[in-house]
């Protein structure tokens, strides 16, 4: 045995035992024990936050891709609903088109048709004055005045005719 009093690895190995002794009884191992499972219970509880995060976000995501989804049917709609008010404007506006083109071309034809009888009295007019002019000039120059007279009254009586 004395050989392992001289031994520098026996004192060694004593030494560690020692420490590892005291460290034991310190209550060392506990605390590192402890200091583990707080350690564990650290992680599984950030992991645990972790995962109802990820729940939480993967909730958002669908509730987002939901969200997109209605908001794209809508602008759909809106389309849908733009082009159906815009089809509707533009048959609107071509009867509204038709309307005042036959409005005028009906104003137009009665313009001509008053203008046609503005004329036509006119015509009349003046053939009426140019046929009393040269009445009065083939009466005044060769007829006597109770064939004048006749002429009068026959012609006075067609006039209430053509007239009536």
């Amino acid at each position: 045995m004395s050989y392992l009093l001289s031994d520098t690895s026996f004192w060694t190995f004593l030494g560690l035992v020692l420490f590892f002794v005291v460290i034991w009884r310190a209550g060392a191992f506990k605390a590192i024990g402890k200091a583990l499972d707080d350690r564990a219970e650290a992680i599984r509880t950030e992991l645990d936050e972790a995962r109802r995060l990820r729940e939480e976000a993967q909730e958002l995501l669908a509730t987002y891709k939901r969200k997109q989804s209605e908001a794209a049917e809508d602008a759909k709609k809106t389309i849908r609903q733009a082009k159906a008010d815009a089809e509707r404007m533009r048959e609107e506006a071509q009867r509204e088109i038709a309307e005042r083109i036959e409005r005028r071309t009906a104003l137009a034809e009665t313009r001509i048709a008053q203008a046609e009888a503005a004329a036509a009295k006119e015509v009349k007019a003046l053939a009426a004055d140019l046929a009393v002019d040269a009445a009065k000039e083939l009466l005044t120059g060769k007829l006597s005045k109770t064939q004048r007279n006749a002429l009068v009254k026959a012609d006075i009586a067609s006039v209430k005719d053509r007239l009536n």
